[in-house]
């Protein structure tokens, strides 16, 4: 009997305490569960312009804002050796094209040298063999027929020379050409680089010097991006990323944009950690984008990695140490499934009929 008085004193402080606590019942709703993370809006293919050689900023062609296509100047840098070397390559590569094939060419001279040797060689051949015919009749003397002999082989010696010095006087003309020609293109490259032009279609969005400063390969000059694509990069805990996939739904809000709520789908994951913030860096873009966007705009995104039609939930605040909930036989074990900011579904342990108990803080 007094044992009996002892557990019906004891059920009756819990269920006094209970009935102080909150409570509620599970329920069975649609059951979404997402990655959170937080997002800043890019312009598409954005790029920090560089420049590849130093001097000084001479002009600035375009202002922020303006749109730009590829190819066109956005910053000129001073520097006169390009353009001296650039103009002293163009007057040799026009001297070695004269030299080559000009009205003044070095092969034309020596052609002149050939066709004169071959009619000289001619008349020398037809003195010799006219000298011969005559020596095999017996009809000279020897000394003038040798003289005829050697004035002939000297005129097949001199042809043959000049048929050598053609060839040996073109191929280092053409070797000449090709070296001018590789060496205008070599300043028309170093001359471009001091003029930086945009590598793509797109919007100037910031420009970091002035005319006057000086300009170095390390430093950015510009950044450049484009006009009406932008994506949506978002920070992913290390803890979460191996549950991401391309193709995922992803819900975004912007502080710029209140309670607004815009659709995307997850494009890229970046496969390196950032060290610092121990994050994933993925991107996203958007189903149907606001009518205005900045670069830096920020807000958070919640990437869906599951979703049920149908669920048992309760509220997250419910559970105890991520696996129990308080009923009005104490504490139970469940086991849960889906889970978001809010809302935890149920597998098993209670059903709709269990009333819990929201716990202390």
């Amino acid at each position: 009997m007094k044992y009996f008085s002892l557990f019906a004193i004891f059920t009756s402080l819990l269920f006094s305490c209970t009935q102080k606590k909150e409570k509620t019942y599970p329920e069975k709703l649609p059951m979404t569960e997402s990655v959170y993370a937080s997002a800043t809006v890019q312009p598409d293919s954005m790029y920090q312009v560089h420049s590849v050689a130093m001097g000084i900023l001479d002009k600035i062609w375009v202002e922020e804002g303006d749109k730009v296509a590829k190819g066109d100047q956005i910053l000129q840098i001073t520097n006169t050796s390009p353009e001296l070397n650039k103009e002293n390559a163009r007057l040799a590569l026009e001297l070695a094209r004269n030299n080559y094939s000009g009205t003044a060419a070095v092969l034309s001279s020596i052609e002149d040298e050939i066709e004169a040797a071959k009619l000289q060689l001619k008349n020398d051949s037809i003195n010799y063999y006219r000298q011969k015919k005559l020596w095999d009749q017996n009809i000279g003397s020897k000394v003038e027929f040798d003289n005829k002999k050697l004035v002939y082989e000297l005129s097949q010696n001199r042809l043959e020379l000049l048929k050598k010095k053609f060839d040996q006087a073109k191929n280092e003309l053409e070797t000449q050409l090709r070296q001018a020609e590789n060496n205008y293109k070599t300043s028309l490259t170093t001359t471009n680089d001091f003029t930086i032009m945009s590598k793509i279609n797109g919007t100037v969005y910031a420009l970091y010097k002035n005319p006057g400063e000086i300009v170095n390969t390390v430093e950015p000059v510009a950044t450049i991006g484009k006009s009406d694509t932008f994506v949506v990069e978002l920070l992913v805990d290390e803890v979460d990323i191996v549950k991401l996939h391309i193709g995922q739904k992803v819900f975004i809000t912007l502080d710029s944009y209140n309670a607004s709520v815009f659709e995307g789908t997850l494009d890229k994951i970046y496969p390196r950690k950032d060290e610092r913030s121990q994050t994933f860096k993925v991107e996203a873009l958007f189903n149907d984008p606001p009518e205005t966007l900045y670069p830096g705009l920020s807000g958070e995104g919640n990437i869906v990695i599951a979703e049920k039609k149908e669920a048992l939930v309760i509220p997250k605040a419910y559970l105890i140490n991520g696996s129990k909930v308080l009923t009005d036989e104490g504490e139970t074990s469940v086991t849960i499934g889906l889970e978001n900011m809010v809302m935890v579904e149920i597998l098993d342990g209670i059903n709709e009929n269990t009333a819990i108990y929201k716990p202390e803080p």
